[in-house]
């Protein structure tokens, strides 16, 4: 196995494509929308966990990567496709001691198949596993100490500047660039990587208004300090992380059955939403674009 796994062989489709999609809810405010399809840059590493990951990859070195994630966590499968994929060993810490004696549901399973590791705790250690003493703890008892360490979401400075780019390849094709969050890597990224004049609407997918402190955060530590103009709105998450509902359900076949693009539900359909509600509106000028950020398709 080489000491630095590359992960450009494994031939991403970048820059990843834009689509247009003539909508008749945003066109009559006067509004054009299109898809940024980050779900088409790789089969297995899709979307932002393709840009997010990368970075941590190659700072890892060929270690062990271990990370974390609840039990149907899309960074966990990304996390384990890419180890399997590049010759990584890695390790899942997932929330819930409780589901050690369970059988394995079919994203952990994913996990489980391509290699990983599993190493569930209780969920009192995974609210702490960011205090240094509870990590190491957790290290020791994974039996994976010297690993590299990536974070839930996968949301880090390395993940933030990996993000730029897909803001750079966006310049000149839209005024607002709307995107999914759920710990605020790729917004805090992709602002970044915007022309002057151009902004990003992220569309929280967790209850409790905490995510803002985390991009400023995020991007102090990437950049130094803030860059680019962005925004959030956090009325879309339908309940927070996992739920959806009949409404949500129903935009989101409506829209497959409109545009022929599977629309994954748990971030996706509720940037999606949260974009035909602001053009009704009136929080698009007429006669702007708007670029939709697909961070991922629907699993299984």
């Amino acid at each position: 196995m080489s000491s630095r796994p590359d992960p450009t062989t494994l031939r991403p489709l970048l820059p990843s494509p834009l689509q247009e999609v003539p909508d008749d809810r945003l066109a009559r405010y006067g509004v054009g929308l299109v898809l940024k399809r980050d779900d088409l840059i790789h089969p297995e590493l899709i979307g932002n966990k393709w840009r997010k990951l990368v970075p941590n990859l190659r700072a890892a070195r060929g270690r062990t990567v271990l990370t974390f994630g609840g039990a149907y966590s899309n960074h966990l499968r990304a996390t384990a496709a890419a180890g399997r994929l590049l010759g990584l060993p890695t390790v899942g810490v997932v929330r819930g001691q409780e589901l050690a004696d369970r059988p394995l549901n079919a994203s952990l399973a994913r996990c489980a198949a391509d290699g990983m590791r599993l190493h569930f705790v209780d969920r009192s250690t995974y609210r702490r596993k960011t205090e240094a003493g509870v990590l190491a703890g957790v290290l020791r008892a994974a039996d994976a100490e010297g690993a590299y360490v990536v974070p839930e979401g996968g949301s880090n400075a390395e993940a933030v500047r990996g993000c730029v780019d897909l803001g750079g390849e966006l310049r000149g094709h839209a005024e607002v660039v709307a995107v999914a969050c759920g710990t605020g890597g790729t917004l805090a990224g992709l602002a970044a990587g915007l022309a002057a004049g151009q902004r990003a609407v992220g569309v929280p997918v967790l209850r409790g208004g905490f995510l803002g402190g985390e991009i400023r955060a995020l991007q102090e530590r990437a950049f130094g300090g803030p860059r680019g103009a962005w925004s959030l709105d956090e009325r879309f998450h339908f309940g927070g992380y996992a739920r959806t509902g009949p409404e949500l359900d129903a935009f989101a076949a409506d829209f497959e059955q409109r545009h022929g693009l599977p629309v994954e539900r748990l971030y996706v359909a509720k940037m999606l939403y949260g974009l035909v509600t602001l053009a009704a509106e009136g929080a698009f000028p007429r006669g702007s674009t708007v670029a939709a950020v697909v961070t991922g398709r629907p699993f299984p």
